[in-house]
């Protein structure tokens, strides 16, 4: 009798689409990031580099595995063929967390202590309506610096840093609907603070009420039984645009059609809501290197770069203990 053989299906790797590493249109390297930490992180900093990455999103790796036996070098090893150009990275020391920004793979870092932080869900949960959508991080965000043009050449640094962490855009072949989120930074040249803030971006028509602006997005049909004429849908108290949509300085007027309530040639407010994290940092030195190097600022001066070559040999020290004990 004859036998059959079950023949196993072959096994077929699924091919995962690549994001592209260079702007169609502009023709610029598209920067792409690597957030993760450096030693034992508490929950809420945890958290913080979560929120961190999905502010990053969507060049940047949400899903990134790391391990304690892991060094600088090996994120280095792996970020050159992936075509990552910027490392973040957060650390606890006893006083303070940190927070690195570095450029890779040859630098310079830039090292900011973090003195205040909400995560995401403390924004949100501050807020009447919190917003924050899925699609919502689909696009990269804008970059808007204020307050660092003092001509210092570590804000200068700095300035060119973070301009350079998120794509750039083209003024003229942007599109609107692409424009979802910001990111702020505030530079207070008197503390010496710099304050980081992370925004969505809405756009109101002006004069039209929230009835009927909510009618045009659902597609619901409204509730008339309590109404004695359509015209008290449109025009009954409470329901009118909001007061801050009907200032000047919040409005603009759109170059092309937005959705389904923006219109071009017509005036629409710019509303920002914040979803987060927030942070406040303080510039505490700049490092040639990757991690390394000669320091070129210090906020301490002399002292402060003795502190840092004694916390590399702590570091170094740190991290051979971890490859001892693994």
């Amino acid at each position: 009798m004859a036998r059959f053989r079950n023949k196993k299906a072959a096994f077929v790797k699924p091919v995962m689409k690549k994001q592209p590493t260079v702007d169609h249109i502009t023709g610029d390297k598209i920067p792409k990031s690597f957030v993760f930490s450096r030693g034992k992180l508490p929950g809420s900093l945890r958290q913080l580099q979560m929120d961190l990455r999905k502010l990053m999103l969507p060049y940047t790796a949400l899903k990134l595995k790391e391990k304690r036996r892991n060094n600088i070098k090996d994120f280095l090893n792996i970020a050159g063929p992936m075509g990552v150009t910027h490392f973040l990275i957060l650390s606890k020391t006893e006083t303070a967390p940190y927070l690195r920004v570095a450029r890779t793979p040859q630098g310079p870092t830039l090292t900011f202590k973090i003195q205040q932080y909400s995560l995401a869900v403390d924004v949100a949960h501050s807020q009447v309506r919190p917003r924050c959508p899925q699609d919502l991080f689909k696009n990269p965000p804008l970059i808007v610096l204020s307050g660092f043009g003092t001509g210092e050449q570590h804000l200068k640094l700095t300035t060119i840093m973070f301009q350079n962490i998120f794509p750039g855009i083209d003024i003229n072949t942007v599109k609107l609907s692409s424009c979802e989120r910001i990111v702020l930074l505030n530079y207070n040249k008197e503390t010496k603070l710099i304050d980081f803030r992370h925004y969505s971006i809405r756009l109101q028509p002006v004069g039209v009420s929230r009835r009927i602006r909510k009618f045009v997005q659902n597609h619901q049909v409204p509730d008339l039984r309590s109404l004695q004429d359509v015209s008290d849908f449109v025009t009954k108290a409470g329901y009118g645009s909001e007061s801050e949509a009907d200032e000047e300085a919040a409005t603009v007027s759109l170059p092309s059609d937005l959705g389904r309530v923006n219109r071009a040639s017509t005036k629409s407010a710019v509303k920002l809501q914040e979803i987060g994290p927030r942070m406040t940092l303080q510039l505490m030195k700049v490092e040639e290197g990757l991690c390394s190097g000669g320091v070129i600022f210090s906020e301490y001066g002399d002292y402060g770069k003795q502190k840092t070559q004694e916390t590399e040999v702590e570091q170094e020290q740190e991290d051979e203990e971890v490859m001892v004990e693994d």
